[in-house]
């Protein structure tokens, strides 16, 4: 059997073999070269066949037109954000005014309580009767948180046309101590008073701890004279 074999493959009738170099790229490159060439060819129809058929043109009146609307709509923007800014910058100083208003009217109405002080302590400025060129009017006195006490005392001429007077303002304080009588006067003794019509003075005394103050006196004195005499109870 195996001699057969070999004896065939010695003879004229032996299978023909055939060589062949193998080179595939060249065939790749080939096939890569002419799908190129063909590509181009359609992106060149197609770019042709837009430009017959005006779709460039009507893509470039497009894009013409959203540009526009762009800068239409920026504009825009910044028209509204300039009046934001304004309507911010209104509303501070609206709430700056404000404030100083506020502030304002509680200015006012703090002169208007003392302006109504005052009338209450004007209105009663009414003429005394009797022979007195000197009168106490409207002696007041209020205790301030059991710590103080705070008095006020007007003096007047009853007379329109009386002459400069020049005396002494003495005020007294009297109570009780830790349940004992208690009396004392202003600290730094009795003031100086001068005046032609007439003369408002007040003050703040502060008061002994477990002091119960239950009386205040003012005496206006001239010289060694006594001109006027006032107390009130508390």
């Amino acid at each position: 059997m195996r001699f057969k074999l070999l004896r065939r493959r010695l003879t004229i009738s032996a299978p023909h073999m055939a060589i062949r170099t193998h080179r595939p790229w060249i065939r790749w490159a080939g096939i890569a070269i002419m799908t190129g060439f063909y590509a181009a060819i359609a992106l060149w129809t197609f770019e042709l066949g837009k430009t017959f058929a005006g779709v460039d043109g009507g893509a470039k009146e497009e894009l013409v037109r959203l540009r526009a609307d762009n800068a239409r709509l920026r504009d825009e923007r910044d028209k509204v954000q300039s009046v934001m800014n304004t309507s911010a910058s209104m509303i501070t100083t609206e709430t700056s005014t404000r404030e100083r208003l506020a502030a304002q009217i509680k200015v006012l109405e703090a002169e208007n309580r003392a302006l109504r002080d005052d009338l209450g302590f004007f209105q009663k400025l009414i003429p005394a009767t009797g022979s007195e060129s000197v009168a106490i009017r409207a002696l007041q006195a209020e205790v301030l948180a059991g710590t103080q006490l705070r008095w006020q005392v007007m003096v007047i001429q009853q007379q329109k046309s009386a002459p400069e007077f020049r005396g002494k303002l003495q005020v007294s304080i009297s109570g009780t101590l830790d349940g004992k009588p208690w009396m004392m006067d202003l600290p730094g003794g009795a003031q100086a008073l001068q005046f032609r019509q007439y003369r408002r003075i007040e003050g703040l005394v502060d008061l002994p701890p477990q002091a119960v103050v239950k009386n205040v006196s003012a005496r206006v004195v001239e010289g060694t004279a006594t001109r006027a005499v006032q107390s009130i109870k508390l």
